[in-house]
């Protein structure tokens, strides 16, 4: 196991880890969704009239769909299809009245998910200043050989490592900086649970830790990964030597790289 794992899932287990964690990842609830007033007149008018077809049409206008279903991302980029299959149509507006009409509001506006918003609070912490120095443009970056962080988008990182670091993947990079002479690329992933989705980002986060690169590459993972027990995440970061870290102890690795 790499030493900075170990480091990472002591200071999991520990100490005040999600306390220390809540500064770099906030998650605030979100005020619930607005509603488009005619939209929602027009779904209410179908939903007392019972007329599946114009309810389903005038849902699938609203940002967020009341009920779970496989197929309704289909009816989203293809919205003629409602009109072609009845029967799925039927069977979501069977769901729907279930709900009753005060309900099925209440599902319309629900606030986003909380793991939407994770996604740029890692780089609102690096750009803080929070490890010790604030990212840079690329023009300034390449000015120097002194340690320095490269600010920009994922796709701006991802390009400065395939052109100047052999960089061969197509997926976007959370983290790009230059210190004691070494470059450091990465991704952060906050994992809130295990299986499915949450499997999938940490497999893809460690393909990137084991693509050849000219570069130190690292995993930045915090969440439920650093619970020990019997389960993939746990087992992938303790059974290899590859450099998987919390966001808490990444300023310490940078300087000693």
């Amino acid at each position: 196991m790499n030493k900075w794992t170990q480091l990472s899932i002591d200071l999991a287990n520990q100490q005040n880890y999600l306390d220390l964690l809540f500064r770099i990842y906030p998650i605030i609830p979100e005020d619930c969704r607005e509603i488009d007033q005619i939209v929602w007149s027009d779904v209410k008018q179908a939903f007392l009239q019972q007329n599946n077809q114009q309810m389903i049409q005038a849902l699938l206008k609203l940002d967020l769909f009341p009920v779970k279903d496989s197929y309704v991302a289909y009816l989203k980029h293809d919205p003629e299809a409602v009109s072609r299959n009845p029967q799925t149509v039927n069977r979501l507006a069977g769901r729907i009245y279930d709900l009753g009409i005060n309900r099925l509001f209440e599902r319309c506006s629900e606030p986003k998910e909380t793991n939407r918003q994770i996604g740029p609070l890692f780089k609102n912490w690096v750009n803080s200043g929070a490890l010790g120095i604030f990212p840079v443009p690329l023009e300034i970056f390449e000015q120097s050989t002194d340690n320095a962080i490269l600010a920009g988008s994922d796709e701006i990182l991802k390009s400065y490592a395939c052109q100047h670091l052999g960089y061969k993947r197509m997926k976007g990079l959370d983290f790009l900086g230059r210190f004691n002479g070494k470059y450091v690329i990465g991704e952060a992933k906050f994992l809130s649970d295990f299986g499915g989705h949450q499997n999938a980002q940490f497999a893809d986060a460690l393909s990137t830790v084991e693509s050849p690169c000219n570069a130190v590459r690292i995993a930045i993972f915090d969440g439920v990964c650093y619970i020990p027990g019997k389960h993939k995440m746990y087992s992938g970061i303790t059974q290899r030597d590859v450099p998987v870290m919390s966001a808490l102890v990444l300023r310490d690795f940078l300087y000693q790289v």
